[in-house]
């Protein structure tokens, strides 16, 4: 089913940049400009970066002195702490690929990289307080006030995730699993940076193949919606974040409207970094959890508006 479903999707494609380059010319060069402009130097140093420090094995020494606050807080070791913390500040989909590279790098167990795909992964405070709050919601609503509802519904999927689904048991020892790890204790700095360099460099080439395909798909979807404009809006804004908070933006819709529905897509995330964390994950965890929180993260972040408008 997905292979008959990547064939229509390509052949859809293929039509529509033949027929309709107009249309296609802008929304290729609209992906690539995020891509180039935003995820280059946002993502490229993180990815590098921790990619050093995974290979020198240093994260649980960082970390070590606060690993029994944050396992009874979070329910993380060290190295999920470390996946935490940096999935909050750098954003999509930096979480999911750190809980990747641990995982197998056999510093989590499966059951903590799939706890942590539950509420480790989301828009970081820089997008939320300059694009969301700045170019989309005119500051119309403060960016303090929008970040404490955002991490409010993450820590309501936290908390479902650990104490429903996991039943509290977050943490748990790590096997081996018999993999033969890039470099090891013993590589020397060139290695471990030429190493970390081209793991940076494949990550991000491919997350830019994501974006210009789905900044296609949207355009083409656009351009041949049968119906009304403003339907044909709201169909396409959860395809991709940016572009979809840009729609919605200069949508014809009422303000408060337009502000919940930036904000429910923030949450969720769009189907764009949904498939570029299942690219970072590559099958080693499953997708399920991140699924499933950010249906659940969209819900909560809807009541959470509802509750503050009437509060």
């Amino acid at each position: 089913m997905k292979q008959k479903l990547l064939l229509f999707f390509c052949i859809y494609l293929l039509f529509f940049l033949l027929l309709h380059p107009a249309e296609a010319l802008p929304a290729a060069r609209d992906g690539l400009t995020l891509w180039l402009n935003v995820m280059i130097p946002a993502l490229l140093p993180f990815l590098i970066l921790t990619g050093i420090l995974l290979k020198t094995g240093n994260i649980r020494k960082l970390l070590n002195p606060a690993a029994p606050l944050t396992k009874k807080l979070l329910g993380l070791s060290p190295a999920g702490t470390y996946v935490f913390l940096l999935g909050l500040l750098c954003g999509y989909p930096m979480g999911a690929k750190l809980a990747h590279d641990l995982y197998i790098n056999q510093q989590i167990s499966r059951r903590e990289g799939e706890y942590l795909l539950s509420f480790s992964c989301n828009a970081s405070p820089a997008f939320i307080l300059s694009y969301l709050a700045g170019d989309c919601l005119k500051n119309r609503i403060s960016g303090s006030r929008i970040m404490l509802l955002l991490l409010g519904a993450d820590l309501i999927c936290m908390l479902f995730f650990r104490f429903i689904v996991y039943h509290g048991h977050t943490v748990s020892s790590v096997k081996s699993t018999g993999e033969k790890k890039e470099t090891s204790g013993q590589d020397s700095t060139g290695v471990i940076l030429d190493v970390s360099i081209m793991n940076g460099f494949e990550t991000i080439t491919r997350l830019g193949g994501y974006i210009l395909l789905f900044s296609l798909i949207c355009a083409c979807v656009s351009y041949y919606w049968p119906l009304s404009p403003l339907t044909g809006i709201l169909f396409t804004v959860p395809v991709e974040l940016t572009t979809g908070l840009h729609r919605i933006a200069l949508s014809p819709l009422a303000w408060k409207k337009q502000y919940y529905l930036s904000m429910m897509l923030t949450a969720f995330g769009g189907l764009c970094i949904m498939a570029q964390t299942e690219s970072v994950l590559e099958n080693r965890l499953s997708l399920i959890p991140y699924v499933t929180s950010k249906c659940l993260n969209t819900a909560v972040i809807l009541l959470l508006l509802v509750l503050s408008d009437i509060i």
